[in-house]
């Protein structure tokens, strides 16, 4: 036996009322429709969005290597750098261009008058080195004193003080 809206009573046949119990009228298929286009919508704003973050990582794998072989470059031309500043270096290169030790240098005050004695320099330049030929297959014989020891000389000591320069900074 079934009971229609009529025969419930009270809170139940109201309830029947609203909600009827047979076949429903709305139909389905825009609303499944509407849910599966936003699930592919959502699946392909995904897809595009971690394809962009692996563009991002692939930029920054490329950028960290780039800067890793400039940092070794620099570092490299830096290395070069002090190997030419060292003083022994900068000698070495003053004497290949005939460079020489200068006299007692003398200084000029604000005023434009001259402190000191101004001397030329008159040391010659010492002959640079000769390398040394590599030991063949004739022994060591062969190379033994080939080399001349270097001796620069020098200019001769002045017995007057050198004042300290004036410009500061230089």
């Amino acid at each position: 036996m079934t009971r229609t809206a009529e025969q419930m009573k009270g809170r139940a046949g109201r309830l029947a009322r609203l909600m009827p119990s047979g076949p429903s009228t709305a139909a389905r298929t825009p609303f499944v429709l509407l849910v599966v286009l936003l699930l592919a919508g959502g699946l392909i704003s995904l897809l595009l969005l971690n394809s962009a973050l692996n563009e991002g990582s692939f930029r920054l794998s490329k950028l960290k290597r780039e800067t890793t072989e400039l940092t070794d470059e620099q570092q490299a031309l830096q290395r070069d750098v002090d190997s030419y500043s060292e003083p022994d270096a900068l000698e070495r290169r003053a004497r290949e261009l005939g460079m020489v030790p200068g006299g007692s240098p003398a200084f000029l005050n604000p005023d434009g008058t001259v402190r000191g004695e101004p001397e030329r320099a008159t040391a010659q330049p010492s002959p640079t080195k000769v390398p040394e030929p590599e030991a063949s297959a004739a022994g060591p014989a062969a190379s033994s004193g080939s080399a001349t020891p270097s001796t620069a000389p020098t200019a001769p000591a002045s017995n007057t003080p050198t004042p300290p320069p004036t410009s500061p900074g230089r």
